[in-house]
């Protein structure tokens, strides 16, 4: 079997292009009964001369027919919901739970073979005036880790529990073996069970002050300290840090000030220029919009549409009724509140189904059809139709998204609202350095215009935690753009995925190299293996299992020289 790589050229003009075409080797193939892939390795490499990768399918090189379609699990930034009083835009609220719930698929992840262990660390890294410490939670599976020539994969914990992270990044499992990697997965602080104070931890913000980036890469640091010093056969081996999403903004920025401690670092979904104005506050809303247009002639159209129909019908109290009654909400609708939570709900939903549009049945927080996107915009044609047929064709078109398998009686507002330790967590981040602008104009996007105002935001944290946030800390401590004196982190991103607006998405240098994955959704990559992976996707991880190994040979090489 062929697939296909292109490559711009240094020049980076864009007219100038190379095509590799390659035999996909090793353990490539579909056993009986569609058993999972077990992995797929380029013969050729893209070499040092690209500025810029993307993974591409081309029509001619098409995979096999029992390629259709495999539960795939996905991990996304949470946010503030039930209970947490920041109104935020419905690009952040949409993300809050899909991470959190422990049956994110119709096919149960496989339950892994891991130990649990802890460490004691520092509560502050950086002040010297307290002593306090907490147990950190790390997992490690060692089953197909060499003494002798390995390495350890090192998957830097994001917001929520890291056992769910360590069952669901199958990537790391399907390579282990091929890297002679340990695998170490470390729970963030302030998440899961690795709380500073436990069950104060949340209680203010003098609690949660240590709820930080950098302190949590410090953790990690310390970590690999302690890794190598009481493993016997780990010290001179070489890490490469993993994560995705938040997890893959840690790793990448894990490896720029802690290049001593881990080689190179696999960054997938990696939003790392969310912020401030490095890239456009619409940017991703927009891109939401490009996957419901994409998937339906007027589409998108309708639902801009819808926003003026639900505004015209419920100026009365007949319409308030009417519109509960023909959506079948669980609560009725009685005031202008009421169809605020109302639109913002439906606006989530949309955001939601753009990050799960998989091209195979999944059941994430509710069962979806493949290419959910595709089903909802049946229903969906035709924009110009009369405000109650409009709104009826929603209607059809959330009860996809909430009632796909027929048993939901009405649909509720809040059902994607969950009050947890890792919204409230994430909350907090939000609020202090994790700052990331969204807005929407309603002519780029198919939302109701809704501008960035850092100062309402600002003053709604205050509100919450008692604390304003710094919108320019991150691009200070991590550099923004200006990341091109680093080396050895690969960039990956879905093109679906409206979180690749912010992410890397052009190579920097030849040790900075970005991958996009055609129709890929929120960090595939690091997804487990699957009969029904497409074949970019199977190329992108033989191009990330390729760069890894370079970085693990560089450093045996560099260890020999030094005895």
């Amino acid at each position: 079997m062929k697939c296909g790589c292109v490559l711009w050229d240094r020049g980076g003009s864009g007219v100038s292009w190379v095509t590799w075409v390659a035999e996909l080797q090793g353990d490539f193939g579909f056993p009986a009964g569609g058993a999972c892939l077990r992995r797929a390795e380029l013969r050729a490499g893209c070499g040092s001369g690209c500025a810029h990768l993307l993974v591409f399918l081309s029509s001619t090189l098409q995979p096999p027919a029992r390629a259709m379609g495999c539960p795939v699990l996905l991990l996304l930034l949470a946010f503030p919901m039930a209970g947490v009083a920041i109104p935020v835009p419905p690009a952040l609220r949409a993300l809050s739970n899909l991470h959190l719930s422990t049956s994110l698929t119709s096919h149960p992840a496989i339950v892994r073979n891991y130990s649990i262990h802890y460490i004691e660390q520092k509560v502050d890294h950086f002040g010297f005036k307290t002593d306090k410490t907490f147990k950190q939670r790390y997992l490690i599976a060692d089953q197909q880790w060499k003494k002798e020539g390995g390495s350890i994969l090192f998957y830097t914990g994001n917001e929520g529990d890291i056992i769910w992270f360590c069952n669901n990044t199958g990537f790391m499992w399907d390579v282990a073996e091929e890297l002679k990697a340990m695998l170490v997965f470390a729970e963030h602080r302030y998440y899961g069970k690795s709380l500073p104070f436990g069950a104060n931890s949340f209680k203010d913000s003098r609690h949660l002050n240590f709820l930080t980036s950098e302190q949590a890469l410090a953790d990690f640091g310390e970590l690999i300290k302690h890794l190598k010093r009481t493993i016997p056969g780990a010290e001179n081996q070489p890490v490469i840090a993993l994560g995705g999403s938040y997890g893959g903004m840690l790793a990448a920025w894990f490896r720029m000030k802690y290049p001593h401690m881990v080689v190179g670092a696999l960054a997938a979904s990696a939003p790392i220029w969310q912020f401030e104005d490095i890239v456009p506050c619409g940017v991703f809303m927009e891109i939401v919009t490009t996957d419901f247009r994409k998937s339906g002639p007027n589409c998108s159209e309708s639902i801009r549409s819808s926003w003026d129909a639900i505004n015209r019908l419920t100026r009365t109290g007949t319409g308030l009724h009417w519109l509960s009654e023909a959506l079948h909400l669980c609560t009725p609708l009685t005031n202008s509140q009421d169809v605020q939570r109302l639109k913002d709900w439906i606006s989530e939903t949309w955001v939601n189904l753009a990050m799960v549009d998989y091209p195979y049945e999944s059941d994430f927080l509710q069962p979806l059809p493949a290419w959910p996107i595709k089903v909802v915009c049946q229903y969906l044609k035709n924009p110009h139709v009369s405000d109650t047929q409009l709104l009826q064709n929603i209607f059809q078109a959330l009860n996809i998204y909430y009632n796909y398998s027929g048993q939901a009686k009405c649909l509720n507002m809040s059902e994607t609202a969950t009050s947890s330790l890792g919204t409230l967590g994430w909350s907090y981040q939000a609020c202090t350095e994790m700052v990331m602008p969204f807005c929407t104009n309603g002519i780029d996007d198919m939302f109701e215009p809704h501008s960035w105002d850092l100062k309402e935001f600002s003053d709604d944290c205050f509100k919450q935690w008692g604390v304003r946030p710094r919108p320019s800390w991150i691009t200070t401590v991590y550099g923004g753009k200006n990341i091109s004196s680093h080396t050895n982190i690969i960039f990956s991103n879905g093109d679906l995925d409206p979180w690749s607006g912010g992410g890397v998405t052009k190579s920097i240098t030849d040790t900075l190299v970005a991958i996009t994955i055609p129709e890929g959704a929120h960090h595939l990559d690091l997804r487990a293996n699957n009969a029904f992976d497409p074949t970019t996707l199977l190329l992108a991880r033989s191009l990330e299992v390729k760069y890894m190994k370079q970085w693990i040979r560089d450093f045996y090489a560099s260890l020999r020289k030094t005895r």
